[in-house]
């Protein structure tokens, strides 16, 4: 339907964590046997790629058995009435589980593969959830690593997410601490004046100028919050 308003949600961690996904801010969580430098960056991958290997082949079985909450069904539901893009700073599939169809994903994809060395979309191959094998090759003889874009390692996705964030008549950001760049620089690119929510249950830092309305809730609750307002101002546009 043309003519809808933009709605475009940047999601991080929390929204996944609440589905039982184990993730880098949760304690707890599979991330808190290792450092980052060991599995979430470049160098980690060339120290020790076969870590790397058998770290992401345990996240990708975790993956296969989580289910999308409600925070994701929410959003999923919301491309009813609006323009919905979402830009992921998660690796996971929820989003795609919950039913949305236009995201994003900054920090690439855990059920993708690409040679280690050749990060050209024609180069990536979807694996599913299957075990990837420590020193797989493809069929020109590359060898593969896992489809993430770790710590050290440019961010190629952030051109489109920023261009996102300038078009939203509506943005919202949710289950992100903001503290991880350069994702958590898309907030300047917001146009002075867009509807703007935060929802998450922590504090999370952000410039008052922005006048962000706050719903201090996990996603699961928050993002009906933020649909039930939405709706009953825009239901009738």
């Amino acid at each position: 339907m043309s003519g809808r308003k933009i709605l475009v949600a940047l999601t991080g961690a929390g929204i996944s964590a609440e589905s039982g996904f184990r993730t880098f801010r949760d304690s707890g969580g599979l991330w808190e046997q290792y450092s980052v430098e060991d599995v979430a960056s470049i160098q980690g991958w060339y120290r020790n790629p076969k870590l790397m290997t058998d770290f992401y082949n345990d996240l990708r079985r975790q993956l296969e058995h989580a289910q999308p909450n409600e925070g994701h069904k929410v959003l999923a539901e919301l491309e009813e009435y609006f323009d919905v893009r979402i830009i992921t700073q998660n690796v996971d599939n929820l989003h795609e589980k919950a039913g949305s169809h236009n995201i994003l994903h900054l920090h690439g994809e855990l059920t993708k593969a690409r040679p280690v060395n050749d990060d050209r979309e024609s180069k990536i191959v979807d694996i599913g959830y299957r075990a990837m094998e420590y020193g797989e090759k493809n069929a020109d003889g590359e060898t593969m690593r896992p489809h993430i874009v770790w710590f050290g390692e440019a961010v190629p996705a952030i051109t489109e997410a920023a261009r996102l964030v300038r078009s939203a008549d509506i943005f919202a950001v949710i289950g992100s601490s903001l503290v991880v760049y350069p994702a958590a620089g898309l907030i300047h690119d917001l146009r002075g004046g867009t509807k703007s929510y935060l929802i998450d249950p922590a504090e999370v830092d952000v410039p008052g100028w922005l006048n962000f309305r706050v719903i201090r809730e996990p996603a699961s609750t928050g993002v009906a919050k933020m649909r039930d307002e939405l709706l009953r101002e825009y239901a009738n546009a």
